[in-house]
């Protein structure tokens, strides 16, 4: 077998895990260079929660991270995260605006983009795919793992075959949870091996307290590349520390061949920064904690967290292990969707309303009518009759993509955008997040402005682990 492959996920995963993806450009841009003699094979920095962090709390232009990053970094790939035809926002985009952003993303300075569907609805991948391969890019299609009556290994085979069929250049099983155990990662990936040559990726997260195992039975399946974060941003919500895995990989024939010298540089450089924020109260200890609920619950660290805050501004902490408990009853409910950004917080939402209000649902949000709608794309399963009806009535399931629905718009945001936007990636900020990308457009040019001037909202969004 050829040797293992390692992705360090400091710079996007394991800051946005731990600490609400509040690592600032200038925190990143002094240990770049080293990072980039480590032999990593790729370094994930942009996507997934950066993007609105920058915007919304550091008074940062995401782009220009990227472009610095990619200023320092000549030797190793870059990655990102993407949601589909949900970008870096909560809502779908149109097919023009899609193009347009992984356009400007790779001209920027991205290799790699690993685009996922929260619902794994490939047809919310089409547009996405499409834009990057015509723009050169390697497109990793991930599949978003979880655990139903529906989504077997051989589901998960056919899904990864049309994957590839679609044009992928490979593939990374997301276990955006930390659910997926090692016995089962083995069986998927020897039988994914089967049917693709396609080189396999493996994301996950040691919130269950199984993540290293899971990885050691990966590597002997015959996984490729690995996701891990350097030391001071590991465990708990986060990745497995990158400096263990290579330490422990080395005693193999598939050792990664990492420059230790330079990784433990790297982890040095990372202390301080870590302790700072842990004296801050940025990173709570709390997500450092092993919490085998994950296993149970199948509820991401992320999200776990996030209820128990919200049920503390209820008053209703007592009732939070009704709520754990309502949460696979409202997957069930609802056709089994992964429990990932933008579902994990709806799922998470609509299981809290129906604990607190003591009828189930009697309060929808608007998301999961959309959802129920068709809005999201297809439910795994099919959802229930009787909570259809309770929840949309009589109103019509769309069948289409759902972004046939939605007519091109870059053009009209550009002109909506007006005189705030002066770059094409003014305007993306502007479509992705409007309410807070006007008062973050006005101080990017307006060197009087401060941090202080961003919205701090939506911070629910911002820490559920992707």
């Amino acid at each position: 077998m050829s040797k293992l492959k390692i992705t360090e996920t400091a710079l996007r995963d394991g800051h946005q895990s731990l600490m609400a993806t509040r690592l600032k450009t200038d925190e990143m841009i002094p240990i770049l260079e080293t990072m980039d003699k480590v032999g990593y094979y790729s370094m994930e920095v942009w996507g997934g929660a950066t993007f609105d962090s920058c915007i919304r709390f550091l008074n940062e232009d995401p782009w220009e991270r990227l472009r610095l990053i990619r200023k320092h970094v000549k030797n190793t790939k870059l990655q990102m995260l993407l949601r589909g035809q949900n970008l870096l926002g909560y809502r779908n985009y149109a097919d023009d605006t899609v193009e347009k952003f992984i356009e400007l993303s790779i001209k920027n300075g991205i290799d790699i983009i690993r685009v996922f569907d929260a619902l794994n609805d490939v047809r919310n991948l089409e547009a996405s795919m499409k834009a990057i391969k015509k723009y050169n890019g390697h497109c990793q299609c991930a599949i978003s793992y979880t655990t139903s009556p529906v989504h077997t290994t051989e589901y998960y085979v056919e899904l990864v075959k049309t994957m590839e069929n679609m044009g992928a250049d490979s593939i990374c099983i997301k276990d955006m949870a930390g659910v997926l155990t090692p016995y089962n990662a083995y069986d998927l990936i020897k039988k994914l091996k089967e049917v693709t040559d396609l080189p396999l990726e493996l994301h996950t997260h040691c919130t269950g307290g199984i993540a290293e195992m899971l990885y050691m039975k990966a590597v002997e399946a015959g996984i490729d590349i690995i996701d891990t974060a350097i030391s001071p941003l590991s465990g708990g919500t986060s990745q497995p520390p990158t400096e263990s895995l290579a330490i422990a990989f080395a005693e193999m024939d598939r050792n990664p061949e990492l420059n230790m010298e330079a990784l433990l540089e790297v982890a040095e450089y990372f202390k301080p920064i870590r302790d700072k924020y842990m004296a801050e109260g940025v990173l709570d200890a709390k997500v450092l904690l092993t919490d085998p609920q994950t296993l149970k619950y199948q509820v991401p660290g992320g999200m776990l967290s996030n209820l128990l805050s919200q049920m503390k501004q209820q008053n209703a902490e007592d009732k939070y292990e009704d709520v754990l408990n309502e949460v696979p009853r409202v997957r069930k409910d609802l056709g089994y969707p992964p429990l990932v950004t933008p579902l994990s917080q709806m799922v998470g939402t609509q299981a809290l309303f129906n604990v607190l209000t003591g009828e189930r649902y009697k309060l929808v949000p608007k998301e999961i009518k959309d959802y129920v709608k068709g809005l999201y794309g297809k439910a795994p399963a099919s959802i229930d009759e009787e909570i259809k009806k309770k929840i949309i009535g009589d109103d019509e399931v769309i069948t289409v993509r759902p972004a046939d629905l939605i007519a091109p718009e870059f053009e009209a945001m550009k002109k909506e955008a007006g005189e705030l936007a002066k770059t094409d990636e003014d305007v993306l900020a502007y479509a992705l997040f409007p309410q807070v990308a006007p008062k973050f457009l006005e101080s990017k040019y307006n060197e009087c402005a401060t941090t202080e001037e961003v919205d701090e909202n939506a911070i629910q969004y911002i820490t559920v682990t992707m």
